[in-house]
């Protein structure tokens, strides 16, 4: 995150509650300011914050740190962005501080991330001129999920709050659920083709994209093998490969949304989940700084900004096509 906010040409400073780990990590870079900071301390919040145009909270888990920080942007009335997973944590955003981010008249962009913010957006473009769908189904697939040690945690915290049961997103609500976990074929576009993909691996697009769109069935999808790495507690964290830091993870993310009998796809690719987390998170605050924001308050990506041209500028980090359905005329690509 901070060398794609540098990259950008944005001042950055680095925050966090071990100072001495802060500076460790901040000699990687130049002109970086350390202010270290605490989730329990609203001061030490405050003057970390003191100055600053826009704060991007990676700190999960999120039910934790999402409260006090989105708190300390409101209060320096500035926006605010996360990359939480953690779908309860999602959901707090959106219920508990919408009236505030619409008194600060700024933006609060919850899972502005691959999970999350990245679906959301391809919903949104895919749909065009819909303003509401029958269903909105978003397939990842992952060539490894190699967890960071904090999507682990985040994950952990996720269960223990749902008491192990599962989620989904179905008649328009969240429902939890006991139930067992299927395998279905999923046809993702060549070069992938057909995978193997678990149902029902609900991520937080089940809270982004029905804030927004009216559509009362979400279903995400995962292929076998990432959630199995996943669900592996041996699997070892992400290596780089490149001079960009990348893995050499691989993905597609491919969305269909149908609407009375009629389907819309769009489909993203691109290399390292986490690395473009990063292209996802600096362009929202470069678009939120600059004015190029479509509302106020708490809003998934899909709802800020404008979609279609959103993605059109993550080249080359993230390609997008667009297939409508058949006998309609919609450009192939953004």
């Amino acid at each position: 995150m901070v060398a794609e906010l540098l990259r950008r040409g944005f001042a950055t400073v680095v925050s966090g509650r071990d100072a001495g780990r802060l500076n460790t990590h901040a000699g990687h870079w130049d002109d970086v300011e350390v202010r270290p900071a605490a989730v329990d301390d609203p001061g030490s919040l405050d003057r970390a914050l003191a100055g600053a145009a826009a704060v991007v909270n990676c700190a999960g888990p999120f039910a934790v740190t999402g409260a006090p920080v989105v708190e300390a942007a409101l209060r320096a009335r500035i926006p605010y962005v996360d990359v939480a997973a953690e779908i309860e944590a999602n959901v707090a955003m959106f219920a508990d501080h919408a009236a505030a981010a619409q008194a600060a008249g700024t933006i609060v962009v919850p899972a502005m991330a691959f999970y999350g913010g990245l679906g959301d957006l391809l919903v949104t473009a895919a749909m065009g001129e819909w303003t509401d769908a029958d269903e909105a189904h978003i397939a990842y697939g992952l060539s490894t999920w190699h967890p960071t040690p904090g999507t682990r945690l985040a994950g952990e915290m996720s269960r223990q709050r749902r008491g192990g049961r599962r989620v989904r997103f179905s008649e328009g609500a969240l429902q939890y659920h006991d139930e067992q976990p299927w395998q279905e074929d999923w046809p993702f576009p060549s070069p992938l083709g057909r995978r193997p993909v678990m149902a029902e691996f609900t991520m937080t697009d089940v809270v982004t994209v029905p804030s927004h769109v009216s559509v009362p069935e979400v279903r995400t999808y995962m292929t076998v093998d990432a959630a199995k790495d996943i669900s592996d507690p041996g699997t070892p964290p992400p290596e780089p490969v490149d001079d960009l830091g990348r893995s050499d993870q691989t993905f597609v993310v491919d969305v269909i949304v149908r609407r009375a009998g009629s389907e819309r796809r769009a489909t993203a690719r691109g290399q390292d989940i986490y690395a473009v987390t990063g292209t996802l998170v600096v362009e929202a605050v470069r678009r939120g700084l600059a004015g190029q924001t479509r509302t106020t308050g708490v809003v998934s990506a899909g709802a800020a900004f404008d979609a279609v041209d959103f993605l059109r500028a993550l080249g080359p980090d993230i390609s997008v096509e667009f297939a409508p359905s058949p006998g309609e005329k919609r450009p192939a690509t953004p």
